[in-house]
């Protein structure tokens, strides 16, 4: 389970702060749909907060939060594999693979506890509470 931008596979078209829609490729599991999650940063930190996008009920994804797959995408346009896992060991967890930044930093996979699931509007957003206490190489475990 990696995840680089040399790895790009498929036209994805989403908002971009500054275009009406940029066509970017991003990689998607075979057999599984992966909805795709924005954060604002290069990445993840205590307090980031994630959008989810393309959910058909966000209302009821917040009441009833499921295993979802996610295409994460970084403020650099980089993306990574993700899963948010919403009982898993030590509450919800959002299990992002390793990437590296467009700066060239190479960030080893993590596991995240997620403090809050809200809906905001059409979409549904995570807040990160930090690194998860059962922290483990997301390579183990497929995402």
């Amino acid at each position: 389970m990696t995840s680089t931008a040399t790895q790009l596979t498929r036209p994805v078209l989403f908002p971009h702060p500054l275009e009406s829609s940029v066509d970017h490729s991003v990689p998607e599991p075979v057999g599984t749909q992966a909805f795709l999650a924005v954060c604002g940063h290069t990445h993840l930190f205590r307090g980031a907060r994630i959008r989810i996008r393309g959910l058909a009920a966000p209302g009821a994804f917040v009441a009833a939060p499921r295993a979802v797959d996610l295409v994460l995408r970084f403020a650099d346009d980089v993306v990574a594999d993700a899963e948010l896992r919403p009982e898993g060991p030590a509450g919800t967890e959002l299990v992002v693979a390793a990437y590296t930044t467009a700066a060239g930093t190479p960030l080893d996979g993590r596991s995240w506890t997620v403090r809050a699931v809200e809906r905001k509007g059409d979409e549904v957003e995570l807040a990160v509470a930090g690194p998860s206490r059962t922290d483990r190489d997301p390579a183990a475990s497929p995402v």
